[in-house]
């Protein structure tokens, strides 16, 4: 099984962040996106306000969800499906979702575009990027369909994932919400777009609640999402913050696979052989080797114990034909996962590390 990526671009070891920031200020969290990652900035996700946290951000439009006073350390999001009306909105987001196949022109006014109170970021990202004439890059990112699905229960505790409708509409409207930002972001610009599939729940795979999902069902779902990007002429990208199924995300038709290196290499370099044909196809890795998950970490840690580690795990995965250099070319430096959870002068420290370890890196091995 083989795929290509939309287009030839190189990571060259630039630095590149996951979403999330602990701030209020937007202003302020541009300014460090700029000032950290200028080749490739994404459009900052503040959960501090709650209708930016992940389940809500991109549940607007899809009928099944419902959300419950989400200002409110009570409120919730869920799924319901009782409701008088629930068949006439199912059966109208169904046609709205295949007019917007017929005719791809109707997505940006649809019910599948994301609004500003929902991403304030993504809207003032756009009008700055302008003014950063350094990105070859811009990157983006959604909720991922399983995430979504396993998050959002009815009022029995069910997940949406086992009810085939919900599924259904789920799927789809993540897809098109996918589609939709790429087409937004790549709009009078000449940037490649990184969409990235944020999808933490994947960690979950194996586990006695998901006893009967199926790799082939949850690969089926990615790969619906990856088309819609690539439709846009996007980069489809998955991030995982924990352990997962690699030999799944690696065959599937991902362009980009952001892991938590700094914890979980050591889960993810046995499928070196998988690793390579992966990288064979011209996709990229996004290397997570900067600390977010203790603060321990992030504190003990500095640029040049970070890029020395970088270079040990590499050094695990080289191959005659693909040496350190080589892998650095396919290869983002990331933080192992985003910032929002963390203080601001810990995720400070995140981003500066970021930075400092793409530095390294690049003035080594591809000066």
């Amino acid at each position: 099984m083989t795929f290509s990526t939309t287009k030839n671009f190189e990571a060259n070891g630039l630095p590149m962040l996951v979403g999330s920031l602990p701030l209020t200020d937007l202003d302020q969290a541009l300014d460090w996106v700029f000032a950290t990652t200028p080749e490739i900035p994404l459009w900052p996700q503040l959960p501090s306000n709650p209708y930016e946290r992940m389940m809500p951000q991109f549940a607007e439009g899809i009928p099944c969800i419902t959300e419950e006073d989400l200002t409110d350390p009570e409120g919730r999001i869920l799924y319901d499906i009782t409701g008088a009306d629930f068949e006439e909105n199912m059966l109208a987001f169904f046609e709205e979702y295949m007019a917007v196949l017929e005719e791809p022109v109707r997505l940006m006014q649809s019910r599948f575009q994301v609004s500003k109170a929902r991403a304030q970021g993504l809207f003032a990202f756009k009008k700055a990027i302008a003014d950063h004439t350094d990105a070859v890059a811009l990157k983006g990112q959604v909720t991922g369909p399983f995430t979504m699905l396993t998050g959002i229960k009815d009022q029995e505790g069910r997940a949406g994932y086992f009810d085939d409708t919900i599924r259904e509409m789920v799927i789809k409207g993540i897809s098109m919400k996918a589609a939709w930002q790429t087409r937004f972001l790549s709009a009078d610009t000449e940037q490649q777009v990184v969409m990235t599939i944020d999808e933490p729940a994947l960690a979950g795979l194996g586990s006695s609640a998901f006893i009967s999902v199926t790799t082939a069902e949850i690969q089926e779902m990615i790969n619906e999402v990856a088309d819609a990007i690539h439709q846009e002429n996007g980069l489809a990208g998955i991030h995982v913050c924990a352990n997962t199924d690699w030999e799944l995300l690696l065959e599937s038709k991902i362009d980009v696979l952001s892991f938590d290196a700094y914890s979980f290499f050591d889960k993810f370099a046995p499928q070196k052989d998988k690793i390579h044909a992966y990288l064979d196809r011209g996709s990229i890795i996004a290397w997570g080797g900067v600390p977010t998950g203790k603060a321990e970490d992030i504190e003990k840690e500095t640029g040049d114990s970070l890029t020395a580690l970088w270079e040990a795990q590499a050094e695990l995965l080289t191959e005659p034909g693909r040496d350190k250099a080589a892998l650095l070319r396919q290869t983002f430096i990331t933080p192992s996962c985003g910032t929002g959870s963390l203080t601001p002068e810990l995720a400070g420290k995140v981003l500066d590390l970021t930075k400092t370890v793409s530095d390294n890196l690049r003035a080594r091995y591809l000066a």
